[in-house]
């Protein structure tokens, strides 16, 4: 796990500069205009997710070490890729954009919150490594907001560039993500291919029940059928990178990266189907 451990927080860290690349004060100040879409989308992701999550974990019995590996792509925040797919399925971008930087900034308290709480919850022993909620905390602020923090500083100096370049930066931040995890795959493929089948049923059940949740939470509480596309695809589509740098953190064994490499591959194909299913529809 030693070439994941080292690429993951450079990878995020880029990943975060690209999101805050594309960010302005807009984004932030336009949940004020849109509360319920924006607390719809919050709810899902923040509260219904991880409890989605560990209510499939006792349904499946999964061993620990998956089931701690589950909670942690579930307490992770929606990915940049969510911005472009949304905009592929004609949601609202706007929506997904202040989603996805709003919850990532948050992040770094919700996501050592969860996890360990889940850990505590599970039993699951962490103690392999000093780690710490604060210490976790410290070290996502280095690797998550003060990247989102420089990008936005870097695009309010360099506005006409960043816009011109857009499409390029998504690549990159794709380009990213798709490295992690090829990473991972082929440093730890024997391991991998062990505990995949234990973990690939219940990543995909997950996947598909919060897509399914979060559509009909927006059709019952958000303004519209573009606001139920986005919230749909940010309850599907998690910051995996986020999830890898975590689980990295606190744990030793690859066996917690599992759940989150099944649910990357998974939560790809799901939501390229549910885009096409509403391009096709339209």
């Amino acid at each position: 796990m030693e070439i994941v451990t080292k690429i993951a927080p450079i990878a995020l860290a880029l990943i975060m500069l690209t999101l805050g690349l594309g960010l302005t004060i807009k984004d932030f100040t336009r949940v004020i205009s849109q509360p319920k879409d924006f607390l719809s989308g919050v709810i899902c992701q923040l509260i219904i997710l991880p409890i989605v999550a560990f209510i499939l974990i006792k349904i499946f019995k999964i061993p620990l070490e998956l089931a701690l590996g589950v909670m942690i792509i579930a307490a992770a925040p929606g990915g940049v890729t969510s911005n472009v797919l949304t905009k592929f399925a004609n949601g609202d971008v706007a929506l997904s954009v202040s989603l996805t930087a709003i919850i990532s900034l948050v992040s770094i308290i919700s996501v050592p919150f969860i996890v360990f709480k889940s850990a505590d919850l599970l039993q699951v022993n962490y103690s392999t490594k000093e780690i710490s909620m604060i210490g976790i905390s410290i070290k996502m602020f280095l690797v998550v907001t003060l990247p989102v923090i420089i990008g936005m500083v870097i695009r309010k100096f360099a506005t006409i560039f960043i816009s011109s370049n857009e499409k390029l930066i998504q690549r990159i931040s794709l380009l990213l993500f798709i490295i992690v995890f090829l990473a991972i795959w082929v440093e730890e493929w024997e391991n991998i291919t062990t505990y995949i089948k234990q973990a690939g049923i219940i990543t995909l059940v997950l996947n598909i029940v919060m897509m399914t949740i979060g559509y009909f939470i927006a059709k019952l509480f958000a303004t519209g059928i573009e606001q139920r596309r986005c919230i749909s695809l940010e309850c599907g589509l998690q910051n995996g990178t986020l999830a890898v740098f975590v689980a990295s953190q606190i744990f030793n064994d690859v066996i917690y990266l599992v759940p989150t490499a099944s649910y990357a591959l998974i939560m790809f194909i799901t939501s390229i189907f549910f885009v096409l299913f509403i391009r096709n529809k339209n």
